[in-house]
């Protein structure tokens, strides 16, 4: 393990000055010079990387009265799906050309290894792509047997506008897990990525000009949660809360919106079981589970942060993973040969240091493969993993957001299954074994929305997203999505009188 800074022929340094961002609200860019700012500094080399406008709060009621008074036209709307799916698809021919870009954007901004980034600069135009397919097939019903002349029709309509609140760690990914699937089906959005990580979803912004989305139809705005993000939530204009973040946060967007009856969908935290049987291939779940814990620092909602494996095996698969940590290059996300780079911030350095603690003080046993770090510079953490951990310590229960993994083991599977859905979440599991048949059976008892048998965070535009117990309500992705931005609509009619 080491922690060299980016090699000089790497192709990519640091910025010599600060990028400047702007909003998008009313199909107009608003500078970041034209406002107070919000400057981001690079989490691994501390440096100021972006600027972006900071949103007034005259700034936020007109990006909602834009994309209200654009869903209220109805133009995007009633445009051909054909036509929707044209511009859709621009937006991800864009998002391609500029994948360095919106790569380095990212890299700089959240601390992300240059060398992941382009895997998820891609899924996001999987995500684009898949969606503007959805315009052209959301179905609506016809029922023809309701008697003598009697005829039922069924519509999709769109929510209207949506407003999406997302977070730092995937910035463009989990926008885009929301935004095109909204106006593939004739919605309007208010966006307010994080604060901390901006660039690539005010980049977006121009991109969707580019393409052709009219004016109003997608507002993007920055600011803090209280001033921009809780205006979302309760202005009576907008019909519909998107919210990826912690299921704190979550709740209290769910208390907002409840009481209007606004419609919300949550994507919240994650204590995400990776079950791993004695019969499993154990080089490659080795391999995975230390990715599963340590892709993006930890800072995953479906972070494998829990490990339970087999007793007869545990010793050698924990070593076999412990022996994968200290292999890992940590440092600097700008050298293409770094695996893991820093923590987004020193709240959330804090935190983990915070958790860790907790666990050793509980009584599990700290373990930190390689090296000690050699870096005095950036939020970056030494990946570790604890064994002796108990189900009920809170480093087993509690989402840390980092790179620790906590090692439980078992005995049977059913020992296994009680143990992984002992917690608030449910979000994501991971399964591993050769036996068809108990990986049917283990997925079907585990309370989660998502279960990977033999892979981990593999993830696919067409396959939904959904938060079971405290990890949310809703879904995102799949041909779902159209369900979760429309509303049904009946139109009864008798054709004739009957006989």
């Amino acid at each position: 393990m080491n922690t060299q800074s980016a090699e000089p022929n790497s192709g990519y340094c640091l910025p010599s000055r600060p990028r400047e961002f702007s909003a998008l609200i009313r199909g107009e860019m608003v500078p970041a010079k034209d406002r107070e700012s919000i400057v981001r500094d690079s989490p691994a080399h501390g440096v100021t990387v972006s600027r972006y406008p900071k949103a007034t709060p005259e700034d936020v009621v007109r990006a909602i009265e834009s994309a209200r008074a654009a869903a209220d036209a109805g133009a995007w709307a009633s445009m051909a799906g054909a036509e929707r799916a044209r511009i859709i698809n621009r937006v991800a021919q864009l998002i391609d050309k500029h994948r360095d870009e919106l790569g380095l954007i990212e890299s700089l901004e959240v601390g992300k290894p240059i060398s992941a980034v382009g895997r998820e600069i891609q899924a996001s135009v999987g995500l684009w792509e898949f969606a503007a397919t959805l315009a052209r097939h959301a179905y609506g019903d016809l029922h023809d047997k309701l008697g003598p002349g009697a005829l039922g029709l069924v519509f999709r309509v769109p929510v209207g506008v949506v407003g999406m609140i997302t977070p730092w760690n995937y910035p463009l990914l989990i926008v885009s897990q929301k935004l095109p699937f909204a106006l593939a089906v004739g919605c309007c959005a208010v966006v307010k990525p994080s604060e901390l990580t901006s660039g690539t979803a005010l980049r977006l912004g121009e991109l969707l000009c580019e393409a052709g989305v009219p004016p109003g139809v997608v507002n993007i705005v920055v600011g803090d949660g209280p001033s921009v993000g809780e205006v979302i939530c309760r202005n009576p204009m907008v019909d519909m809360i998107s919210f990826t973040g912690s299921t704190a946060v979550g709740r209290r967007i769910g208390a907002i919106a409840g009481e209007a009856i606004k419609r919300v969908s949550l994507e919240l935290g994650g204590k995400s079981a990776q079950i791993v049987c004695a019969d499993a291939d154990l080089e490659l779940a080795a391999e995975r589970v230390n990715f599963g814990v340590t892709r993006n620092c930890g800072q995953a909602c479906v972070s494998g942060s829990r490990l339970l494996v087999q007793r007869s095996i545990a010793r050698n698969f924990t070593q076999a993973v412990s022996d994968r940590m200290a292999r890992m290059k940590i440092g600097d996300p700008l050298d293409p040969a770094t695996e893991m780079g820093p923590l987004v911030s020193q709240v959330q350095f804090d935190r983990v240091s915070g958790y860790v603690a907790a666990g050793q003080k509980d009584g599990a046993e700290l373990h930190r493969p390689g090296p000690p770090l050699s870096t005095t510079t950036g939020y970056f953490m030494q990946p570790g993993l604890f064994t002796g951990v108990r189900p009920t310590m809170s480093i087993a229960q509690e989402e840390i957001f980092g790179p620790v993994l906590s090692v439980i083991e078992f005995d049977t599977i059913d020992e296994a299954v009680e143990i992984a859905n002992g917690t608030v979440y449910g979000l994501a599991a991971g399964v591993w074994t050769r036996d068809i048949n108990k990986a049917f059976a283990i997925s079907r008892a585990l309370k989660a929305g998502t279960v990977e048998v033999n892979t981990y965070m593999a993830g696919a535009p067409e396959l939904p997203l959904t938060g079971h117990k405290q990890s949310g309500v809703g879904h995102e992705k799949g041909r779902y999505a159209v369900d979760e931005f429309t509303h049904l609509k009946t139109i009864q009619l008798q054709l004739a009188n009957p006989a």
